[in-house]
């Protein structure tokens, strides 16, 4: 069974991919021909277990084993190498030493193998030396064109019904389905298999990358969005080869595709930034997990915490129509996992569902007046399959209610199997969602067993029924989301281009802070009036062009964190002011920082009070540059209320931006205080990312604080850093 956006149901039947979609792993999932190197007859080895797995599981193509040693395995005549068999190969399984793995794929690129699964490990995961290997087979399978999935796998599995291909060491050949599986980790495959087994769940195809020498997440990504027999993406990822690419492809796979696919993944680990490497606090922040949250939720990307998580979410995903919005309705016959599951909905996102006044005179008209007749609908403990009837059909008929949690617990007057019956006839009928959550074990099995027999997901727990019903909302959000342009502002390329030559003549990778706000300045953002003092006499000079009052800050392109150093004085209000706060800035900093470069310092009006935020870049290895937003100061590393999105963003994306961390109430109307300028906030982010785009050589970049004022008052850049690329070559 298959979703739309518009709720249309498509009845089971079995799937059948293309022959062809035109991928290079075309021969991994739809060989002709099979040749397992390294099969044994030696029972307890991977070479017996995976060959006898393809021969059994019902492979409609031609198996071939190879071991020199061994004139049949499992009754089928072998082969002493590839090149002995008469035939034509599509696919090769090798398990043999790592140490004649390259000799083996010289072998069969000769032949003219085009698709090769190598189970066997020992490269790269065990170090220098494996990894020395690895390259090797890499170079061979490159040159003779052989897409190549692992080394140290898991292996394949295709349940196409023109296929049936289990090329793995799994126990059994999975269910088909309609979800596929990718996963980094071999080890966990085989538990992902039995635990989906026990949930009756089904795939359509199941792919363990080991070490992704050659063919990775976005070949294999590629391959599933064009294929028909999968509707859902599963993944596992400890790490992604080109973060950007995997986020760019997800988002088409996502929400601009025909047949566009839910993605939901775990991510273990952690990127590999960290705050003692970075300048600022965005490259500190950037280092965190929070990064892949907001990419993953940039690019459409459900990302879950647990194994149990990810097949509740697709269970519901590929069983049942996708919700119109998030207002959701309960029909229980208890009312404590009612509230259970209206909690869990509630602090998901969704909305408790307003009955109209038609279905609450159907509901009191045909159940008992001790039921519950408002939203969650209560039928009482003691209802019969008249009731549930009654109940199901006046909520689901109910244009208020976009989707239906059915709540049932097993008490001795419940007729269990009936109401199961129910549940699955009347739910195909609403197109809506409709996510049952039968709470037990042993009395409900037969009317589970009922359930997914109609397709209709049912949950252990009530709260694991509402937190899916939230992840399909959150899922047609994304789909329904607005789209806004990529705004480009009239900007001085020239002049930032000068600055960062003049930095890159000097050997300079940090730049002070006139030569950032001048970058800033020539990209139209809202500057505080500042001028550049040489001597004390400047200071003065400077002070009463400027008025009272000032900051004063250190301007040298190898002080980073001016405050540690006591570069910076605050509300200087008088010319002798101005001229002691030059001497003691510049003292001061000569005598913690001896060989610091001193340009003299920075005279800057202060500007009127007003929220403080931060706005920053940072280049992540993997994703490039990433924009990061949140409440600024001296403490945004403690508190970590940021919210990144990838660069370039749009408009949209600039106010999510805003509206996504945890504090954006402060930008709201309260005690009197007028709202933010949040629309200014928005134009510097996006000024930013123009920014970025042109000059990809910044690595990190922060303007902390931006004050911002009242709505419509604007803001005001306060402080900025900016660090280059030390090999950079220019836009």
């Amino acid at each position: 069974m298959t979703q739309t956006l518009h709720g249309t149901v498509v009845p089971s039947k079995p799937a059948v991919a293309k022959v062809s979609n035109g991928s290079r792993v075309d021969p991994i999932f739809r060989p002709n021909s099979v040749a397992v190197i390294g099969a044994s007859n030696r029972v307890g080895t991977v070479g017996h277990d995976l060959f006898r797995n393809i021969l059994f599981s019902g492979y409609t193509g031609t198996l071939y084993p190879v071991n020199p040693k061994a004139a049949s395995i499992a009754g089928v005549h072998a082969y002493t190498n590839i090149g002995e068999i008469p035939d034509e190969i599509d696919l090769v399984l090798i398990m043999v030493p790592p140490i004649v793995v390259p000799q083996v794929l010289e072998d069969c690129g000769n032949k003219g193998v085009r698709g090769a699964v190598i189970v066997t490990a020992g490269f790269k995961e065990i170090g220098p030396e494996g990894a020395a290997l690895e390259q090797q087979a890499i170079e061979v399978a490159r040159r003779h064109g052989i897409a190549l999935v692992g080394p140290n796998c898991l292996g394949v599995i295709n349940t196409d019904a023109d296929i049936m291909l289990n090329a793995s060491f799994a126990r059994r050949m999975p269910k088909h389905g309609n979800i596929a599986f990718l996963s980094q980790s071999g080890a966990l495959c085989a538990g992902i298999l039995d635990y989906a087994r026990g949930r009756d769940v089904g795939f359509s195809k199941f792919i363990s990358v080991g070490n992704k020498a050659d063919v990775t997440e976005i070949d294999l990504l590629r391959y599933l969005a064009n294929d028909d027999g999968t509707d859902v993406i599963l993944m596992y990822l400890e790490t992604l080869v080109d973060g950007r690419a995997f986020i760019e492809l997800a988002r088409e796979i996502t929400g601009e595709l025909a047949h566009r696919k839910p993605i939901l993944a775990i991510k273990s680990g952690r990127t590999t930034q960290g705050a003692a490497a970075a300048r600022s606090h965005t490259g500190a922040l950037a280092g965190s997990d929070a990064v892949y949250d907001a990419i993953f939720a940039q690019a459409g990307i459900l990302r879950v915490d647990t194994v149990e998580e990810l097949f509740d979410f697709a269970v519901g995903f590929s069983r049942q129509p996708l919700p119109k919005g998030n207002r959701f309705a309960i029909v229980t016959n208890a009312g404590g996992p009612g509230i259970m599951a209206t909690d869990a909905a509630i602090r998901h996102g969704l909305e408790l569902a307003k009955l109209r006044p038609e279905t609450l005179e159907s509901l009191k008209a045909k159940l008992p007046p001790t039921a519950n007749f408002s939203n969650p609908v209560d039928v009482i403990g003691d209802a019969t399959c008249d009731r549930y009837t009654t109940a199901l059909e006046a909520v689901l008929g109910d244009p208020n209610v976009d989707g239906l949690v059915v709540l049932l617990t097993p008490q001795s007057m419940t007729d269990i199997e009936a109401i199961a019956r129910t549940i699955g006839e009347i739910a195909p009928t609403s197109k809506k969602p409709v996510l049952a959550s039968f709470f037990g074990h042993v009395d409900v099995s037969a009317g589970v067993r009922i359930l997914e027999q109609h397709n209709v997901p049912n949950y252990e727990f009530p709260e694991n029924a509402s937190r899916s019903l939230a992840a399909m909302c959150r899922y047609t959000q994304w789909l329904l989301r607005p789209r806004t342009k990529e705004r480009h502002f009239e900007v001085d390329r020239e002049a930032v281009t000068q600055i960062f030559a003049k930095a890159r003549g000097e050997g300079r990778t940090f730049l002070p802070e006139a030569e950032a706000l001048a970058v800033l300045k020539a990209y139209g953002f809202p500057l505080l009036q500042h001028a550049l003092a040489k001597s004390e006499d400047e200071a003065a000079e400077w002070f009463q062009k400027i008025g009272a009052p000032v900051a004063m800050k250190i301007a040298s392109p190898d002080v980073v964190h001016k405050l540690d150093v006591g570069g910076v004085l605050l509300n200087i209000s008088t010319p002798e002011e101005a001229r002691a706060g030059y001497n003691k800035i510049t003292n001061g900093v000569k005598q913690k920082l001896p060989s610091a470069r001193l340009f003299g310092v920075e005279i800057q009006a202060m500007a009127a009070k007003g929220v403080e935020v931060i706005l920053g870049i940072s280049k992540d290895p993997s994703f490039g540059h990433i924009i990061m937003f949140g409440l600024g100061g001296t403490y945004v590393e403690v508190l970590k209320d940021v919210s990144f999105r990838l660069v370039p963003i749009r408009e949209l994306g600039a106010h999510n931006m805003i509206k996504s961390i945890r504090a954006a109430k402060v930008f709201d109307s309260f005690r009197g205080q007028p709202p933010a300028d949040t629309e200014a906030i928005a134009e510097c982010l996006e000024r930013l990312s123009q920014l970025i785009v042109d000059f990809p050589e910044i690595t990190e970049l922060d303007i902390n604080p931006l004050i911002v004022h009242a709505e419509g008052k604007g803001a005001r850049v306060a402080d900025v850093r900016i660090a280059l690329a030390p090999d950079a070559h220019g836009p």
